[in-house]
């Protein structure tokens, strides 16, 4: 591999305790210049802690992490120093202003942001800032403070930028806005890694998913190579209501499905059912008077099935 092609961000092995519990156990991860790679998993999955290996803000116990070529490990400096980390928390400074915010950021860096006063402007006008320049940030809406710390996060230009939770809280009409600003900086060739729950933004955003499961990769590549692998081809959405008036019914379906190993999820009324095609097949003939809706899967099933699995898988 020539250097122009390796990965921003080349993470390898990494393991992680924390209080006496192994909350990442041997995580690969990268991420190329002009992607988006979306890191998904249930609470406790280990994505924070991940994250914080990746970026420093925590040791991993073992594993090897590469920024821009950088070790961070041998060289901190340099591979802190071509990333960029917008948290999920709004951390800005409310003693200063939108530009005294960027301004700010912008000195801690070493070496120095090569013209500040051009680079910030730049940002303002990019970030549609520009209104709201000598505003406190705490007067500013979600969407715009969203925009306040992701404009921090990039104000010294690095290559690759971390994004956890980006759009949490916000309205629609803000997350479409924050979506299209990280669409922004996956065209000016900044590598991407974003954790969300929210899936519509998971699947619209990213070019490849990597799905942690109990602190472990379970599944990576595109959208839709993970649900197969993880879900399956098919889902069945099977009205419970309809089912309830005839128990034998109910019986029937749970034992089937225990015989295969699987458990039902249930969102409100209905159960969803993850099969691949051989699967689905074998339903439709066992239960040929049963009706029912047959989709394909989202990255919401996804959730369901993970759940379904449990920590211990």
């Amino acid at each position: 591999m020539s250097r122009s092609d390796a990965p921003l961000l080349d993470a390898r092995g990494l393991v992680k305790d924390l209080g006496g519990k192994r909350v990442v156990d041997g995580v690969d991860l990268h991420c190329r210049a002009g992607e988006v790679l979306g890191l998904l998993g249930p609470n406790g999955a280990g994505k924070t802690t991940t994250l914080r290996m990746c970026y420093g803000f925590l040791r991993p116990d073992a594993g090897a992490i590469t920024i821009a070529g950088h070790s961070l490990a041998t060289d901190g400096d340099r591979a802190r120093r071509s990333l960029g980390v917008c948290t999920q928390d709004d951390t800005y400074d409310s003693d200063f202003s939108v530009r005294g915010n960027l301004e700010q950021t912008a000195r801690y860096y070493r070496p120095r942001i090569d013209q500040p006063k051009e680079r910030i402007d730049e940002l303002l006008r990019r970030f549609g800032l520009e209104a709201f320049a000598q505003q406190k940030p705490d007067t500013l809406s979600g969407g715009y403070k969203r925009r306040l710390m992701i404009a921090r996060s990039i104000v010294h230009s690095p290559q690759l930028v971390f994004l956890d939770e980006p759009t949490t809280g916000l309205d629609p009409q803000a997350r479409v806005a924050v979506w299209e600003l990280i669409a922004s900086l996956r065209e000016a060739g900044l590598g991407v890694v974003l954790t969300t729950h929210y899936m519509d933004e998971a699947e619209r955003l990213s070019d490849r998913l990597l799905v942690l499961q109990a602190g472990k990769v379970r599944a990576s590549g595109a959208a839709k190579s993970v649900l197969g692998d993880v879900v399956g081809e098919h889902i069945v959405v099977l009205p419970v209501l309809g089912l309830e008036a005839d128990a034998a019914a109910v019986t029937k379906v749970q034992d089937w499905l225990s015989r295969r190993g699987q458990k039902p999820a249930q969102v409100l009324n209905d159960w969803h059912l993850p099969f691949d095609g051989p699967g689905l097949a074998a339903f439709v003939a066992a239960f040929p008077e049963l009706r029912y809706e047959v989709r394909a899967p989202t990255l919401d099933d996804l959730f369901l099935t993970l759940a379904g699995e449990g920590p211990s898988s």
